[in-house]
């Protein structure tokens, strides 16, 4: 006879930051494992974004082992409470997390404990295509809407066989150009760090180069902020510490001038960010970094690289197909939860539909935003 189920949430800090190796067990176990779900990221996440919220961290054991886990807090938003996944629109592929050998049975058991302690309904980004939370909630309850194409490249150890199939031969020979080109300013030095003590200067460089990528443009990642930078920072050393970080730099004369960031885990890289020093555009660090993070990741054995975000050119041209990312919105269980519902949803709608017209997002690029100097 098999161990009774035992289900609990969890609302304080010290009793999840428990939970680590147990934890860390269910995510590698995912159908598509991400980092960004493992419990160092989203403690850290928490430490550094949760002031305004309370944990919800549903999980089922039995007796000693953990079988399940929901990964939310709870907040306020424009008055109305809603729960949403921790790390927010940081954490691509939030699902449930079921052990192996559970059933849909426990999935329903944690999704139902949703609603206690009150909420107006769900704001969950990051739900992956066949999402074990939206199996198990009751049908029609939660509406999932594509928010990112997800690009995807299938990887394997020969690089060079990807390498000729992703790039013609015209944009291998301006590639080549462009590292030419870039010599001629000094000695091309491209490295990889991984460990702790590496990567912590490194992580210095990236960000004041995402900087002056970014400097007066529309930014979302927070990467070069005070408190993203903070929160990455910690985040990604702390995986350091299981070999999971990668920052690959590219310098010319000593020179700081590219940077791709990644992690990767059960043979999957996953990107974080990349940036580059303006100055340089014209010779296409930011491509450069890219390939040679890609075929550092082939020659360590990666078999698969999640691109995740939208799906920009330099994506597309790589990427062999598209695993989309979900928002899922509702479980209402007030009026007003409702309405902000079908608010959330229509307004996503009519925003999907502008930015499918080609002149609609050459204004929308254009505009300067607010806060912009």
């Amino acid at each position: 006879m098999s161990t009774a189920l035992e289900t609990e949430t969890i609302s304080g800090p010290k009793d999840f930051a428990r939970l680590a190796g147990q934890w860390d067990e269910l995510v590698r176990t995912m159908r598509r494992p991400s980092p960004f779900l493992l419990h160092a990221w989203l403690l850290e996440w928490w430490r550094h974004y949760g002031a305004k919220g309370v944990l919800a961290v549903h999980i089922a054991r039995r007796g000693d082992r953990l079988v399940g886990a929901l990964p939310l807090w709870r907040r306020r938003r424009y008055g109305l409470r809603v729960t949403e996944f921790i790390g927010g629109t940081g954490a691509p592929l939030a699902d449930l997390l079921l052990a192996p050998g559970e059933d849909e049975a426990t999935g329903a058991v944690l999704a139902s404990r949703i609603g206690t302690g009150g909420v107006d309904y769900v704001d969950l980004f990051g739900m992956p295509c066949n999402s074990r939370l939206a199996a198990a909630v009751q049908q029609g309850s939660l509406t999932l809407m594509e928010r990112q194409e997800a690009p995807v490249l299938n990887l394997g150890a020969d690089w060079e066989a990807v390498y000729s199939r992703k790039l013609s031969s015209k944009a291998r020979s301006e590639r080549r150009r462009h590292r030419r080109r870039l010599e001629e300013f000094g000695a091309v030095d491209v490295s990889l760090v991984r460990t702790p003590e590496e990567l912590g200067p490194a992580l210095d460089e990236a960000v004041r180069l995402h900087a002056l990528r970014w400097k007066g443009r529309r930014e979302t990642s927070g990467f070069s902020k005070p408190i993203g930078s903070a929160f990455r920072r910690a985040a990604v050393l702390r995986l350091a510490q299981e070999d999971i970080s990668r920052l690959l730099m590219l310098r010319v004369d000593q020179r700081a001038v590219a940077f791709t960031l990644y992690l990767v885990y059960e043979r999957t890289a996953y990107g974080l960010t990349m940036g580059f020093d303006p100055e340089f555009a014209g010779y296409r660090p930011g491509q450069e970094t890219l390939l040679c993070s890609l075929e550092e990741a082939a020659n360590e054995g990666v078999e698969r690289i999640e691109f995740l975000g939208a799906a920009a050119d330099y994506k597309r041209r790589l990427a062999d197909r598209f695993e989309p990312i979900h928002q899922g919105i509702g479980l209402a269980s007030t009026l007003r939860g409702r309405a902000a519902v079908e608010a959330l949803t229509r307004g996503i709608r009519v925003r999907k539909q502008l930015k499918r017209s080609r002149t609609a997002r050459r204004i929308y690029n254009r505009v300067p935003r607010l806060g912009q100097g």
